[in-house]
């Protein structure tokens, strides 16, 4: 059985497909199967080749890329949906992120960042720009200041040294390598560890992570 990433491209400009098969199959371990130009093409395109990564727009005529991703990830949970746009406006990143998208990135991304986004995603982990992390913790911030204020070392209780010093690290918005690197970790180490923080906080993703992050007044003390 190929080690290949199977990549499926759903973007409503030939041109721009074409850009990103050239770049991500110039990288060993990455294979692009398919293509789709528009939200049902690409529902249909997972039931027929089921890629391991989905490399989504969101603007596309007819189904848009966050209709098409949440059915995707509803009928496909071990497909990765990456959605990649030029538009960062907060109802896409809020919507792409709830529909089940495992990261949303800008198409100003560096080639390489993409590349490393997409094999992030591939194994577990989740994606988001910086830019859009800001933007989620700048909308999210009012509602959390306004919630009864929480007991952060009651909550934190749950987790070991360990589970806190990479809770915090997540906070930041490190991936997992980095994390690796910051701690002297193994990859799959910290990957088991975040399953843990993760499920011991009750969050679905690393985005809430770092919301709830946020509320306790970690990542407000966190160093950029």
């Amino acid at each position: 059985m190929s080690d290949n990433i199977r990549v499926l491209l759903v973007d409503d400009q030939e041109l721009v497909r074409y850009g990103f098969r050239l770049m991500l199959e110039a990288k060993p371990g990455i294979v692009v199967v398919g293509e789709a130009s528009d939200g049902i093409q690409a529902v249909g395109a997972v039931d027929r080749l089921r890629p391991d990564v989905v490399l989504m727009d969101i603007r596309m005529p007819g189904v848009g890329g966050i209709e098409a991703t949440r059915r995707i990830t509803g009928l496909h949970p071990r497909t990765r949906v990456l959605v990649i746009t030029t538009y960062d406006l907060d109802e896409y990143a809020f919507g792409a992120l709830d529909a089940g998208a495992a990261g949303f990135l800008l198409k100003d991304t560096r080639p390489d960042d993409l590349v490393t986004a997409v094999r992030a995603v591939h194994t577990g982990d989740a994606v988001v720009s910086p830019r859009i992390t800001a933007k989620l913790i700048q909308v999210a911030a009012p509602h959390l200041l306004a919630r009864q204020a929480v007991n952060a070392d009651e909550v934190l209780s749950e987790l070991t040294a360990r589970e806190r010093d990479i809770f915090t690290l997540i906070a930041r918005g490190e991936t997992n390598s980095e994390i690796a690197a910051t701690l002297y970790l193994s990859e799959s180490t910290v990957k088991a560890n975040v399953g843990r923080v993760l499920a011991k906080l009750d969050l679905r993703n690393r985005v809430d992570a770092v919301i709830r992050a946020y509320e306790l007044g970690i990542a407000r003390n966190c160093p950029n």
